[in-house]
């Protein structure tokens, strides 16, 4: 009772402290009939909720409503403490290509917030890109459909992201971030639509999420420390991958990221790190554990010869792999050789545990197989396949 009694009273002073103030976007000029151009309302919306005296301001979009926008850019810092952007209808895109008014940065974003500390983007709302017709065009220059950037204390929840027409979300340059509870599709022929990519970031985690799309479901980029990721299904699309980093000799650097409970269904990979030939820097302390592997190409694979195109050139330096945990991953994979430790003779890959792995072939009459080439480690427990650590 006294217990109780204590929950209560904080819970009176933290409504006292909170002054709040809620922004309806329709009270701003949008219309919401998923036709008219709703985005110069948006921004109006945008600034009410930025510049509230209030110390929590909230940015409404109701449901049953359909926004139609093009490019939006919300910037801070903002004056409340926390900011909540709270979708219940569905944001949509053009569905032409060159119907959008993309502005100088060229088609880089769709819906971008950066500088804005104390941010929450959640909703049952969904994020819908249109990306069909952007998938057709061969030029990589397409806008990741949400944005967050140089921005601390983010939260990200709820929400369904759909057929976007590159990234579906981007943090960058972001401090403390947690995302769950989301809902990420497109086709598997969609290219470039990872689900979510984390870079330059640090304390992110990542729950509860099911995540599939024609690129990677979660990929994790250069700069990228102190991160948890646990509870994602997983299909289709490319797997968990840390990389690809280091493309054209960049220094990258990704440490401390605990992989877990984890689902992939009729992945083209699982559990995988990629790194191209003469990059610099390292990853190092990775843990995937606790995976269940469906009928997927590559369940777990470290390939430092990483090249999404033909004319690829041997370098003698790479990142650096080291202190990479594979622990408890089980199911099938899809082609016999289900293991694949591909590393660099001059940078080796070091510190590899494989523990407790029992991945069979989905291929009837058949054993799986492992590859091992300049990875150093130890097996611990069970390890089916076999892996040749040297």
């Amino acid at each position: 009772m006294r217990f109780l009694k204590y929950v209560m009273l904080f819970s009176l002073l933290v409504d006292f402290a909170l002054t709040q103030s809620i922004v309806n976007v329709r009270d701003h000029g949008v219309v919401g009939d998923g036709i008219t151009d709703d985005t110069q309302g948006l921004l109006r919306a945008w600034e009410a909720t930025c510049k509230s005296s209030s110390s929590l301001a909230t940015m409404h979009f109701p449901a049953n409503f359909e926004f139609l926008t093009n490019p939006l850019d919300f910037t801070g810092p903002c004056k409340p403490d926390i900011v909540v952007v709270e979708v219940h209808g569905t944001i949509t895109a053009p569905s032409e290509p060159k119907q959008w008014k993309c502005g100088s940065d060229n088609c880089d974003s769709w819906i971008r917030f950066s500088h804005v500390d104390g941010l929450s983007i959640s909703g049952s709302g969904t994020i819908y890109g249109r990306g069909q017709k952007w998938w057709k065009i061969k030029d990589n220059n397409k806008p990741a459909a949400l944005r967050v950037t140089n921005s601390k204390d983010l939260q990200i929840s709820g929400l369904r992201f759909k057929d976007n027409p590159r990234m579906h979300i981007v943090i960058d340059g972001v401090q403390g971030a947690h995302i769950a509870n989301l809902n990420i599709e497109a086709p598997a022929d969609s290219p470039n639509t990872d689900g979510i990519h984390i870079g330059e970031s640090t304390d992110v985690h990542i729950q509860n999420c099911t995540i599939g799309t024609g690129d990677d479901c979660i990929s994790i980029g250069g700069g990228s420390k102190h991160m948890t990721i646990n509870n994602i299904r997983c299909g289709p699309g490319h797997g968990i991958s840390i990389g690809s980093l280091g493309k054209h000799g960049a220094n990258d650097e990704v440490e401390y990221i605990d992989i877990s409970d984890v689902v992939f269904t009729n992945t083209t990979n699982g559990a995988r790190i990629k790194t191209w030939q003469g990059g610099k820097g390292f990853a190092r302390e990775i843990t995937f554990q606790r995976i269940l592997s469906q009928n997927s190409d590559n369940p777990i694979i470290i390939n430092q010869f990483y090249c999404d195109h033909e004319k690829c050139v041997d370098h003698d330096s790479a990142v650096k792999v080291s202190g990479v945990t594979f622990r408890e991953v089980i199911g099938t994979s899809k082609r016999e050789t289900a293991v694949k430790i591909d590393c660099s003779k001059t940078v080796p890959c070091e510190g590899i545990r494989i523990e407790n792995v029992y991945l069979k072939t989905s291929r009837q009459g058949k054993k799986t197989l492992s590859y091992c080439n300049n990875g150093r480690g130890q097996l611990y427990g069970t390890v089916v396949p076999e892996v040749l650590l040297n």
